[in-house]
């Protein structure tokens, strides 16, 4: 049996420094099926890997927690 990773790519305001983008990888890194996060500071872009379709309210919920705004899926 094959497991399937999905990849979902949003879009995040306010990072401009890769403190801002271990802050938000941090963050989203410790929701459930999340097994990677690459984050983007300079353009926004952040890609999450999971085991399963990814909530985007507990995404969001996540980045608030880190002090960014999520500005949509791309």
């Amino acid at each position: 049996m094959s497991v399937t990773s999905i990849v979902t790519t949003f879009s995040v305001t306010g990072m401009t420094c890769g403190h801002c983008a271990a802050a938000v990888n941090e963050e989203i890194s410790r929701l459930p099926a999340v097994s990677a996060v690459d984050v983007d500071a300079a353009t926004g872009r952040v890609t999450v890997t999971s085991a399963s379709e990814i909530d985007d309210a507990a995404v969001d919920a996540a980045v608030k927690e880190a002090g960014y705004t999520l500005a949509g899926r791309l």
